[in-house]
């Protein structure tokens, strides 16, 4: 029996079958036309040819430029560095491959002492190395830190904090003042080739008397911080650093953080500090504290700013 229309008119089944049949090649043909017709598509295809020296370059080692930089810091500071010699726990013969007599010396770019390749000296502070970072994070988030800020670290040490600095900043941005020859070997011969930071060419100078000379002259820096290291200075000295630091903060809106406490001020009486900081144009703005990521503790700090007389 033939089904009705809509109208009631009559379509046989093979009518039917033919119309939509007809229907469905009209639809495809009209579709290979658009396809063909169609403008050749514009959208950027990446060029596999490119050369990877026309993108970021990335530090995958330390070029040759890198290691003569590092050996130059090192004579600079007059750092004494030791033999890196076979010691158990360390080099084990039966379990580490290594060279005999003189091969031994044309496969090691760099000497590092034994005692620094078991980091030994991630120890030297009383509290966890992972501290660093908790300061690094607070200090780079108050002061809104850029790549492209200056930094000048009184006391960096093994560059527990420090590394996190040199890492954001952009090439030679960091610099620090250490007197302790021990924590420079680290910070030299350890802590920046393992971390892969020796492009970043940091500014870290020996010094025991504040002495800023060799950091140039005319760099105002975004923030100047001291983190524990005028605990163990005289109040004499904390005042030549001090004096000499105001001059090389940025105005108003350069800071300078001490940690720990404000000793070598208060033992002088608030009347006597707050001469002493008002003549060296500097600005007591408050105390402050963070906390740890990993460890329960907090750190407080004490934050200036230079203004304009």
């Amino acid at each position: 029996m033939a089904p009705l229309s809509s109208k009631g008119y009559a379509v046989s089944v093979p009518t039917l079958v033919l119309t939509v049949a007809v229907a469905a090649i009209s639809f495809l043909l009209l579709l290979l036309k658009f396809i063909i017709s169609s403008p050749e598509c514009s959208c950027a295809i990446p060029d596999s040819s490119v050369s990877v020296s026309t993108r970021e370059e990335h530090h995958f080692s330390p070029s040759l430029q890198d290691i003569s930089w590092l050996k130059q810091q090192i004579e600079a500071n007059g750092l004494h560095m030791p033999e890196n010699e076979k010691r158990k726990g360390i080099n084990p013969r039966t379990r580490i491959a290594h060279y005999e007599g003189e091969e031994a010396k044309n496969h090691t770019v760099l000497s590092c002492p034994n005692e620094l390749l078991v980091e030994m000296h991630h120890s030297y502070y009383g509290e966890p190395w992972a501290g660093g970072r908790d300061v690094f994070e607070y200090l780079a988030k108050t002061m809104n830190l850029a790549p492209d800020s200056r930094v000048l670290e009184i006391g960096c040490g093994t560059l527990r904090v420090g590394l996190h600095f040199i890492r954001y900043l952009i090439p030679g941005h960091y610099h620090c003042l250490e007197k302790d020859e021990l924590s420079l070997r680290a910070a030299f011969s350890y802590e920046l080739p393992s971390q892969g930071l020796l492009f970043k060419q940091p500014l870290i100078v020996r010094s025991d008397n504040m002495d800023f000379s060799r950091f140039g002259f005319g760099i105002k820096y975004d923030l100047i911080y001291a983190s524990a290291a005028f605990l163990h200075i005289p109040d004499k000295l904390v005042w030549i650093g001090m004096k000499r630091l105001s001059g090389r903060l940025k105005p108003v809106d350069g800071r300078l953080f001490i940690s720990h406490n404000l000793k070598f001020c208060t033992r002088l009486g608030n009347d006597e500090c707050s001469k002493r900081l008002k003549n060296l144009g500097l600005e007591y703005l408050g105390k402050h504290t963070h906390d740890s990521l990993l460890f329960n503790h907090y750190e407080t700090w004490f934050m200036f700013r230079r203004f304009i007389t």
